[in-house]
């Protein structure tokens, strides 16, 4: 979830560039851009950094043992094939 100061920062910038003659609702505009930036956003399903940084780790790590169970199976199948009795 995207930290609330984030739409409150996005949403006080917004109203500070009003018009003048729409500053005199300059709180509920500020409310509503902040709701609709929220809403927008949540249905991007977006990640935080850390979560994407998290998920970066743990594939690093998942193809590093990947790439070791197949030099694995690579050794046993070389294994096998060399005890296995010659078929002639």
């Amino acid at each position: 979830m995207i930290d609330s100061r984030f739409f409150d920062e996005i949403s006080g910038a917004l109203g500070r560039h009003l018009p003048p003659g729409v500053r005199n609702v300059k709180d509920d505009v500020e409310k509503n851009m902040r709701s609709v930036l929220q809403a927008s956003l949540e249905r991007m399903d977006l990640v935080t950094r850390e979560d994407y940084e998290i998920q970066v780790a743990l594939v690093t790590r998942l193809r590093a043992r990947l790439a070791a169970l197949e030099a694995r199976v690579d050794d046993l199948e070389a294994a096998s094939r060399s005890t296995e009795p010659d078929a002639d």
